[in-house]
């Protein structure tokens, strides 16, 4: 299904479930599309009983490509003008819980921070909250697997917008002035529950991340998952269900109440 917005079409997929409980918004990383999900969002959708919304921002997947350079302000972009939208045309009024992998996860937290009307909590995985030197090395790394041939594979996802996808992705991250990103100064604003995953082997980002949103957010949870990447949603897919989804758990019973 396709919406309409502001002259652009953002594919989006709906997962059935009760419409008493929050609906869960799956938000994917930076080279990321609904496809890429595989069968997570059914299976966290199955295991909370919620109803689930994907859609592909834009420039991913099926939606509209790219119409202007991608700025150091990206992110914010996304959380505060294309997901509010997307929510209003899709979901208005619904309570809400966001779950956001890597790009997706700092999108999460950001759109958190502005204490949207609606949102029960936020749910991230890989998220980054500043750039670390291992961040870099390993978008580095896929940069040279880029030009090795060795990511094909996200033609079938991304289509003949595959390239932009790819270099909007590397160049923003691996510009100078982006190495200052940072959205610490925004986590204290954070008004909702939040639980954050990270793998302990994931290559773009250490351990650090979890410590300063935890630090920096008002109760929130975090959760390393041994024997993980960047990707706990595919890497340990039951136990990042079985995690969300008793962290959600609370959430839908506010709800219900």
């Amino acid at each position: 299904m396709y919406l309409e917005l502001d002259g652009l079409q953002l594919h989006y997929e709906l997962i059935g479930g009760d419409a008493g409980k929050p609906l869960l918004v799956f938000l994917h990383e930076g080279l990321g599309c609904c496809a890429m999900w595989k069968d997570f969002p059914q299976r966290l959708c199955a295991a909370t009983g919620c109803a689930g919304l994907v859609y592909d921002r834009q420039g991913y997947g099926l939606s509209s490509p790219m119409t202007a350079p991608r700025s150091i302000h990206y992110l914010h972009q996304y959380a505060l003008v294309e997901l509010p939208a997307v929510l209003r045309r899709l979901a208005p009024g619904r309570e809400h819980i966001v779950v956001g992998h890597s790009d997706g996860g700092s999108i999460a937290l950001i759109y958190a921070a502005g204490q949207p009307d609606g949102l029960r909590a936020a749910v991230t995985a890989a998220a980054h909250v500043f750039v670390e030197d291992i961040t870099l090395e390993g978008i580095r790394t896929a940069v040279d697997a880029h030009a090795a041939g060795k990511l094909r594979g996200l033609a079938r996802y991304h289509g003949d917008k595959t390239a932009q996808v790819f270099s909007a992705w590397a160049d923003t991250w691996l510009a100078p002035p982006f190495k200052h990103w940072n959205i610490e100064y925004l986590l204290p604003a954070i008004a909702c529950p939040v639980l954050a995953l990270q793998g302990a082997g994931d290559q773009y980002g250490s351990g650090a991340q979890l410590d300063a949103i935890a630090r920096g957010t008002p109760g929130a949870r975090q959760l390393i998952l041994p024997e993980c990447g960047h990707s706990p949603h595919i890497e340990q897919a039951e136990a990042t269900v079985q995690a969300m989804a008793a962290f959600i758990a609370p959430s839908v019973v506010a709800q219900q109440a």
